[in-house]
């Protein structure tokens, strides 16, 4: 037998005999994080070391920053992932491993340090596709959560709408062409000159707002693909942003203890009215491409995930589309919606039950995936 149906014939025999714990590394971006999960469902501990006060004096993500602190930080997140879950490194069953997409220096560290303990333990190593991950956030939030259902991945690098047919078969309805809906979040943040991570930044500002700003001089439709883009939206933000600075002459505010940027000049009522609405047409553009899906989906549920899935205006919206089409609508607690080791261990767990994901020493991390 070949090395996966070595592995997949021990982890058959494995599960008659036990619950399967499994280790579960992400590490894709400015996230270093480790959980052991329990059965794909039951959370054991989920440590994340986050870098957002390290890349905020940049105003985003420097890469190679980011993985020499993942070199630094992952022992450790991998030990106090064990302690806080009362286990040792010879309990766990299988590891799992974020190993695309992202940044390729940081997802090479968390690879390199999963096939470390594969090897040692000789037990199992799954690869996992960071962004179904994502989706598998909801397995451990809603223990009754079972396919088919209808998934929205809405995060800092993906915009993905996917009809999920079985665990681990995903058919791609629309996703984004350009920049996905948290990736255009951070960049208009930074031009209004607040902080990095910018998707709670802007939501913060955007309850003190009224969204009364048309970017567009004609409402963008959805089209027929199901396809997203953001870069249209950011692009009209910028150009409405760098207009109001024009005509303005307003010293430099504090707002919420924030700084705006010397060369902002936005007033704040300015500013949170920007704020409002550019989110409010983030949004508009998402749900007009999900109700398209209901159309072509007969799934009784809806399933939200990845990082701006914390947004509450998002949720909210959601809601009431779900409610007037009597569908289901389930997300994750926020401490799930962003990267972390819980879903990449899930989501091993039932790629393993099918014997899938399997690989040996030889995997490599991958930024891009088709």
């Amino acid at each position: 037998m070949n090395y996966e149906q070595t592995t997949f014939q021990k982890f058959q025999n494995l599960k008659i005999a036990k619950d399967v714990v499994i280790l579960g590394i992400e590490t894709s971006c400015d996230e270093t994080s480790v959980s052991v999960v329990k059965n794909g469902r039951e959370m054991l501990s989920n440590v994340i070391s986050s870098q957002i006060e390290i890349h905020r004096r940049f105003g985003g993500v420097v890469p190679e920053i980011a993985s020499r602190n993942h070199v630094m930080a992952i022992n450790s997140v991998i030990d106090e992932a064990l302690a806080k879950a009362n286990l040792k490194l010879t309990d766990i069953d299988a590891i799992g491993v974020t190993y695309a997409p992202g940044l390729l220096g940081a997802l090479i560290v968390g690879v390199s340090a999963a096939k470390a303990l594969s090897y040692a333990l000789n037990i199992p190593l799954i690869k996992v596709n960071h962004i179904h991950a994502h989706v598998f956030a909801n397995y451990i939030e809603h223990h009754d959560l079972v396919p088919p259902f209808l998934s929205i991945v809405a995060s800092g690098g993906h915009t993905i709408i996917a009809n999920v047919e079985t665990h681990n078969d995903f058919e791609i309805l629309g996703q984004t062409t350009d920049d996905a809906i948290g990736e255009a979040f951070d960049k208009v943040a930074r031009v209004l000159g607040l902080p990095y991570p910018g998707g709670p930044e802007i939501e913060k500002h955007a309850r003190l707002g009224v969204p009364n700003i048309d970017f567009f001089k004609t409402k963008k439709g959805t089209k027929k693909d199901l396809n997203l883009s953001y870069s249209g939206l950011k692009t009209a933000v910028i150009n409405y942003v760098n207009t109001q600075k024009q005509g303005l002459s307003v010293k430099c505010q504090m707002l919420d203890g924030i700084k705006i940027t010397e060369t902002c000049n936005l007033k704040p009522q300015s500013l949170q009215n920007i704020c409002a609405s550019f989110q409010r047409v983030s949004v508009d553009i998402l749900l007009s491409a999900v109700k398209a899906a209901i159309k072509k989906n007969s799934s009784k549920t809806i399933v939200l995930a990845g990082g701006v899935a914390a947004n509450s205006f998002l949720k909210e919206s959601l809601a009431l589309l779900c409610d007037e089409n009597n569908i289901s609508l389930k997300y994750p607690s926020p401490i799930l919606c962003t990267d972390n080791g819980a879903m990449i261990a899930s989501n091993a767990y039932f790629l393993l039950k099918e014997g899938k994901g399997l690989t040996d020493f030889t995997l490599n991390a991958k930024a891009n995936l088709q």
